[in-house]
C-alpha cells in the first residue's frame, strides 16, 4: 500500500493521481491526522486493503510529509563505506546517531531557503517509518516494527556542522526545511526486496549521487534492533538511515547548493522528492 499526505489528511493513494480519504471512508473510525495513524497501524494496515470510497484526483503540490509530526527523528551518519571514506572520518563500529528535530521535516515539493553565509550539502536517504513500538528487538523481527519506507534528504549546513569540535551534527542538519520526506510511505511488502533499492539525486538534472541500499553497513533491521536496545522506537518515529557518496563536502573542489537549483531525489519503488533552493532575504 502506498499512504499519503493530502493537504494535511490521511490517504490511500491508489495510482494514476488518484486518492481514497481514510476518515470518509472508515466512516470516522481512522481520523483525517497522517501522524496518528501509527498509533492504530496494525488495525489499519488489516482494514485499508479493502477500504471502500471513491478515489478522487489530487494536485501533487498538496502533498505532505508521510509522518509529518515524529515524536522522534534519527539520523544516521557514515552508514555506507564510501560516504565514509569520503567524509574522512572512517567507519564507525557502532550506529554513529544524531536527531534532525522534527520541525524540520516537510513534505516532498518544497522550496528550501540556504541559510546565509552557509555551505548547505545535499544527501539522498532511505527514510524508514516505525509502525509498532521497538523496546530491545531483535534484527530477525525489525522489519515488523517497520511501517513503511519514502524517499528523504538530509540536508545539512556544513558550518554549522562542523563548528565545534567534535563535531555536532544535529544543528546543522535541521533549518527549516531540511528534512523533505515523502512523496508517500511504501509498506514493506510491496518490494521484492526492501533491503536492496537503487536510490539517488541529480541538481538541476546532473547526476550526484546514485548507490543501492543493500551497501548499506547497518540494514534497516539491524537499525531496528540497535536503536531499540537503548531507546524505545515509538510509533511514527522516523529513521533517515545514511547516505552514499557524491555529497558536495565530499568533492574536490567542493560544492555546495546555490539559489535557482533544483534537488531531485529518488528511491527505487517508491519515488521522488523535488526542492527547490533561494536565497536568505537581504541576501
Amino acid at each position: 500500500m502506498r499512504i499519503g499526505n493530502v493537504d494535511g489528511r490521511l490517504a490511500i493513494l491508489t495510482g494514476a493521481g488518484t486518492a481514497i480519504d481514510v476518515e470518509l471512508a472508515s466512516g470516522g473510525r481512522f481520523g483525517p491526522d497522517p501522524q496518528a495513524v501509527y498509533d492504530s497501524w496494525a488495525e489499519f494496515i488489516e482494514w485499508a486493503p479493502t477500504a471502500p470510497g471513491e478515489a478522487v484526483p489530487y494536485d501533487r503540490d498538496l502533498l505532505g510529509a508521510p509522518a509529518p509530526r515524529p515524536r522522534q527523528s534519527f539520523g544516521i551518519g557514515l552508514n555506507y563505506r564510501d560516504h565514509a571514506d569520503e567524509s574522512g572520518f572512517g567507519v564507525p563500529d557502532q550506529p554513529s546517531v544524531f536527531t534532525k528535530f522534527p520541525s524540520c521535516i516537510t513534505g516532498p515539493e518544497t522550496e528550501v531557503v540556504l541559510p546565509a553565509g552557509g555551505h548547505t550539502d545535499w544527501e539522498v536517504e532511505l527514510v524508514a517509518v516505525i509502525g509498532a513500538e521497538a523496546w530491545q528487538a531483535a534484527e530477525a523481527d525489525g522489519w515488523g516494527h517497520v511501517a513503511g519506507l519514502c524517499v528523504g534528504q538530509d540536508l545539512s549546513e556544513r558550518i554549522t556542522q562542523m563548528a565545534s569540535k567534535p563535531p555536532q551534527f544535529s544543528l546543522g542538519k535541521s533549518f527549516p526545511g531540511f528534512g523533505p520526506t515523502g512523496p508517500w510511505l511504501v509498506t514493506p511488502d510491496e518490494f521484492a526486496d526492501p533491503d536492496d533499492l537503487e536510490l539517488g539525486c541529480a541538481i538541476n538534472g546532473e547526476e550526484v549521487q546514485k548507490s543501492r541500499t543493500s551497501h548499506l553497513i547497518i540494514s534497516v533491521p539491524q537499525l531496528v534492533a540497535r536503536l531499540s536496545a537503548i531507546t524505545r522506537l515509538l510509533p511514527g518515529d522516523v529513521i533517515f538511515t545514511g547516505t552514499p557518496a557524491g555529497v558536495g563536502q565530499g568533492r574536490n573542489p567542493q560544492r555546495w547548493l546555490a539559489p535557482g537549483d533544483e534537488l531531485v531525489s529518488y528511491v527505487e519503488g517508491i519515488g521522488e522528492l523535488r526542492q527547490h533552493f533561494v536565497a536568505a532575504q537581504g541576501t
